[in-house]
C-alpha cells in the first residue's frame, strides 16, 4: 500500500509539473531594451490591479509633502520619462511623500512615488530623472509579476520534490520545504533580484536619455548613494548589485545611451 501510494504521488507531482511547464513556456514574453524571455505566471490586469490597490494602501498611511517646488519637479521628470516610457494604458500618477529613506518606487500601471529622503542624493532634476528611470523600468519589465511568477513555481517545485523525496514523511516534508527555501533564495531569488536591478539601471538610462537628460548624471548619483553610509551585506547575500558593479555597469552601458540622449536634449 504504501509503495503504491508513493507511486501514485510521484506521478501526481510529475503530471502537475509537466502541466505547470507547459503554463510557463506559453507565458513568456521579452522584456524592453534587454530583450530577455521572462516567465509569467500574472497577467497584466492581474499586475495592475494589485499595483493600484497597494499604491491607494501606500498613500492612505504615508504624510505627503507640501513643498510645491520639489512636488512639481517629481512630477515634470515623471511626465517626461513615462512619455519615453510609451504605455498609453498606464494611469500615470507621481507623489512625493515625507520619509527620511532614501528611497522610491514604481508600482505596476504608473504609480510612482518618491521619499523626501532621497532629495539629498539626486541633488537635482537630472538626479531625479535617473531615479525615475530606474522605477519606471521595474514597472515596464514587470519585474515584480515576475518575482511573484518565480516565487510561486519555486514553491511548488520544492513542494512536490519534498514530498517524493520525503517517501511521504510529514516531517521530513517541512525539513526538506525548509531546506529547499533557503537554497532557492540563495541561488534563485537573491540573484534573480541583482538581474532585476541591473536591468532597470540599464533601461532606466534608455528612458531618461529618450526624456533629454543626460545619463552621464547616472554615475554621480550612484557615487553619492555609495558614500551615503551604512553597511551593507556582501553581494551575494543581497538583492542589489554593489555599488562598484553598479558603477562599472553604467559605465560599459553609456555609449549605446549617449547618443539617444544627444538626439533628444532640450
Amino acid at each position: 500500500m504504501y509503495l503504491f501510494q508513493s507511486f501514485v504521488c510521484s506521478r501526481i507531482c510529475f503530471f502537475s509539473l509537466l502541466l505547470f511547464f507547459g503554463t510557463i513556456l506559453s507565458s513568456c514574453q521579452g522584456v524592453p531594451v534587454s530583450g530577455r524571455q521572462q516567465m509569467m505566471l500574472i497577467s497584466p490586469q492581474q499586475e495592475v490591479q494589485m499595483g493600484e490597490t497597494a499604491y491607494k494602501d501606500i498613500l492612505k498611511k504615508a504624510t505627503l509633502s507640501k513643498n510645491t517646488a520639489n512636488i512639481e519637479m517629481i512630477r515634470r521628470v515623471g511626465q517626461r520619462i513615462a512619455a519615453a516610457a510609451n504605455q498609453p494604458d498606464y494611469r500615470w500618477e507621481f507623489n512625493l511623500i515625507e520619509e527620511k529613506s532614501p528611497n522610491a518606487f514604481a508600482l505596476p500601471g504608473g504609480k510612482v512615488a518618491f521619499h523626501t529622503g532621497i532629495l539629498p542624493f539626486t541633488k537635482d532634476e537630472t538626479g531625479i530623472a535617473v531615479v525615475m528611470g530606474h522605477e519606471v523600468a521595474h514597472a515596464l519589465a514587470r519585474h515584480g509579476a515576475e518575482r511573484m511568477s518565480t516565487g510561486m513555481l519555486t514553491e511548488m517545485v520544492s513542494s512536490g520534490a519534498a514530498t517524493v523525496l520525503s517517501g511521504g514523511d510529514a516531517k521530513k516534508i517541512d525539513s526538506l520545504k525548509q531546506a529547499f527555501a533557503l537554497g532557492s533564495n540563495l541561488g534563485i531569488m537573491l540573484p534573480f533580484g541583482r538581474r532585476h536591478e541591473s536591468e532597470a539601471d540599464k533601461i532606466g538610462l534608455h528612458l531618461m536619455a529618450k526624456a533629454g537628460y543626460d545619463p552621464r548624471a547616472a554615475i554621480t548619483f550612484w557615487q553619492r548613494m555609495s558614500q551615503g553610509g551604512g553597511g551593507k551585506p556582501p553581494e551575494f547575500l543581497s538583492t542589489h548589485p554593489n555599488d562598484e558593479t553598479r558603477i562599472h555597469q553604467i559605465e560599459s552601458w553609456l555609449p549605446e545611451v549617449f547618443p539617444i540622449y544627444q538626439q533628444n536634449k532640450r
